[in-house]
């Protein structure tokens, strides 16, 4: 890799014989393998992200992972764009007329073609020989029934202990220092358990920290994003109590307060710091932002690592914003003369975003020193962080929710599973839901009514689901309504009432739907929201609410007297999406188009919005606790926010990885503090525990 500029690329628009998209190894071709370098840290999931290294360091299993990133969308089963890759090596000729083999399979991937962008400027040849090896070896092509299984997953019950819940104390403890003595504030301390389960702390302003009573055993010690200082790390660490250990001493990387644009250092950045650093108007990036960022990229950084030339931004562009859900098969419908999701007209907003793009990370752009947001202060340190692995990878994880029992449970968007993660012993189980004929896999929204039953929605198969966990029983309705051909996405999210019945907007009308059948029981007609992307019913199952989609409108429903009120937001595209009711019945929604987060009093029967104190970050949804804090996990932000509406105070925690791309969050309120759940879309399931 060539010094000071940053490797790497996310995705692309490729159709004919190779990839959608690219990964990062090497801004030029030859360049290194992307094993970490001297002194990095391989246990950062940021940097295996960020080097499509989670399954492999290198191999057909990399080249899977790299396939399913950024060839699959293209060249799968169930569109016509562009051809399934199974067996290439067995047929005759490309679509060019070339014999197959690994000279002109490369040529190809690195040239392009018409409607293929050109990886010349960001593969290096290990980086196109792992891909090779995956379609040589017959290993293609990726199965979204049979998702890799996660090796780092151990199902392997945590020894007997107190559950670590409100035992904040009495671990093992130290200090963090620089090597001239000064005590650092906070550094996300972290331990590894054996059975993979991740627990971080933070320093306070003396540099001390101490960790919750952990059961006995060996554990790796590590710092986690240390962004400003070298990587630190100690395996086969012995815990047996509330020992003292000796102090970390980190050493700082630069001199100044800028960091160098190391492929290491630039995989722990979060989405907003990579904006904050990459040169452009406030248009540009907003256009970006609204375009980019409102839900379907984890980070900002799967965007711009890429490195094309203009031509191959605007193919990628083109697949992306004519295309409908994540699974981009089907072309969006537009309505003639509509405007882009910024609000300017589709062609005048590509073409904004394609120029820039060219220009900032084109072949030739140059990355500047970077600077980073700064790091959590005083009470932003006091939490604990717990991290657990699932037993599959690329599951794109989406909702998580409690049962009455203390289990959590999740949704996989793009897999057949659901699953439960028992808190009490570290152990997940996976639930496979059937499947159906012609659609691909994968669940959207997820919920658990007062009886435990777990209830869902299937996106691209446009059904509802329903599962017993006493029986481990499914039973699938088709929703009614949905004119729209497999896989396109039918809007999956959905409000369960008390009552059991499913509301929804969609269509210009409120639903109300029998989650048994799938079929719409009563519509509600309404005259300014056609849809909505969330939908939230009150705990007392008297009043219904939406976040308009994808228009400004928030939908507030009085179920008892069957009527409506719809409110413009006071700001423009906005987007508010999915939120929560606060127990004095206010209405809460995240901004997932425009960051800021959007509150209906229902006193006053207006809406008034809050900006975030983190620039560039997006709110796919927002929830109040039990005391009327709001908390929402920052798209693009790796922090995990806390709100006081009384006091108007924002808390800002920090998280272990640069991620936080929350979908739903499940809030217990039985503990005080209240905990927080959410499962990131990058596939593990976190905890935060504040301490105050």
């Amino acid at each position: 890799m060539k010094s000071g500029k940053i490797a790497g690329i996310i995705f692309g628009a490729s159709v004919g014989i190779v990839c959608w998209g690219g990964f990062i190894a090497a801004r030029v071709a030859g360049a290194q393998s992307p094993a970490p370098q001297d002194g990095a840290d391989n246990l950062q999931r940021s940097l295996k992200v960020y080097t499509y290294t989670t399954i492999a360091d290198s191999g057909p299993l990399r080249g899977e992972e790299i396939y399913f990133n950024k060839c699959w969308v293209c060249h799968n089963e169930y569109q016509k764009s562009a051809p399934v890759l199974r067996d290439l090596y067995k047929r005759p000729k490309m679509v060019t007329g070339e014999p197959i083999n690994d000279q002109t399979v490369a040529g190809k991937i690195r040239d392009g073609g018409p409607r293929m962008p050109a990886y010349r400027h960001t593969l290096g040849d290990a980086d196109v020989a792992d891909l090779l090896t995956y379609f040589r070896e017959g290993k293609c092509c990726y199965d979204p029934e049979n998702p890799p299984v996660n090796t780092n997953y151990r199902n392997v019950s945590l020894p007997a202990v107190e559950v670590q819940g409100r035992n904040f104390r009495g671990g093992p403890r130290g200090v963090v220092r620089t090597s001239g003595g000064e005590p650092l504030e906070g550094i996300m301390v972290q331990v590894i358990a054996e059975n993979a389960v991740r627990t971080t702390v933070y320093s306070n302003e003396r540099g001390e920290y101490e960790f919750p009573k952990l059961p006995a055993g060996s554990y790796t010690l590590r710092i986690s994003r240390p962004l400003r200082f070298r990587p630190y790390g100690r395996q086969g660490v012995r815990i047996n109590g509330a020992e003292r250990w000796d102090d970390i001493v980190l050493e700082r990387v630069s001199d100044t307060e800028f960091l160098p644009p190391t492929r290491e250092i630039a995989a722990q950045l979060t989405g907003a710091e990579w904006l904050v650093n990459l040169p452009g108007t406030g248009q540009e990036k907003k256009v970006f932002s609204q375009n980019c960022g409102f839900g379907c990229h984890s980070s900002y950084e799967k965007i711009l690592r890429n490195r094309f030339d203009e031509r191959s931004w605007r193919l990628m562009l083109d697949r992306m914003m004519g295309h409908a859900g994540s699974l981009l098969i089907h072309p969006a419908q537009p309505e003639a003369g509509s405007l882009g999701r910024s609000g300017l007209p589709l062609q005048e907003e590509k073409d904004l975003l394609v120029k820039w793009l060219a220009r900032i990370r084109g072949p030739e752009a140059q990355d500047p020193p970077l600077q980073i947001l700064p790091g959590p202060r005083g009470t932003a340190t006091r939490v604990i962080v717990t991290e657990y692995e699932l037993p599959h990878h690329m599951l794109a994880t989406h909702d998580a929710v409690g049962d009455s029992k203390g289990n959590i449970w999740y949704s996989s968007h793009r897999a057949p599973y659901i699953g439960k993660l028992d808190p009490r012993t570290g152990i997940v189980k996976e639930y496979r839901v059937p499947s159906t004929p012609g659609a691909n896999p994968g669940q959207h929204w997820i919920s658990v009514d007062q009886n435990d039953i777990v209830w869902f929605s299937e996106n691209w198969s446009h059904k509802m689901g329903r599962f017993d966990p006493k029986t481990e029983t499914f039973s699938l309705a088709l929703v009614s309504g949905i004119d729209l051909p497999m896989n396109a996405p039918m809007g999956g999210n959905m409000g369960l009432a008390p009552d059991g019945y499913i509301w929804r907007t969609r269509d210009g009308a409120v639903l109300k739907i029998d989650p048994k059948t799938g079929r719409t029981v009563k519509s509600y007609p309404l005259q300014k929201a056609r849809g909505g992307y969330g939908n939230e019913v009150s705990p007392d199952g008297n009043f219904f609410a939406s976040g308009g989609w994808p228009s400004d409108i928030v939908v507030v429903f009085d179920i008892r007297k069957e009527e409506a009120l719809e409110l413009q937001t006071p700001t423009l595209n906005v987007g508010p999406a999915r939120g929560g009711f606060d127990p004095q019945g206010n209405i809460w929604f995240g901004g997932k188009k425009g960051g800021l987060i959007v509150k209906y009093d229902v006193q006053t029967r207006q809406l008034k919005e809050y900006v975030p104190p983190t620039p560039y970050v997006l709110q796919y949804e927002v929830k109040p606790d039990k005391n009327g804090e709001v908390w929402m996990g920052y798209l693009h932000g790796g922090r995990f926010a806390r709100f006081n509406p009384r006091t108007e105070r924002w808390l800002e925690y920090v998280l272990p990885e640069p991620y936080s791309h929350n979908r739903r969050t499940w809030i217990d309120n039985s503990t005080d503090p209240v905990t927080i759940w959410y499962v990131d879309h990058n596939g593990y399931l976190v905890r935060i525990e504040p301490l105050e």
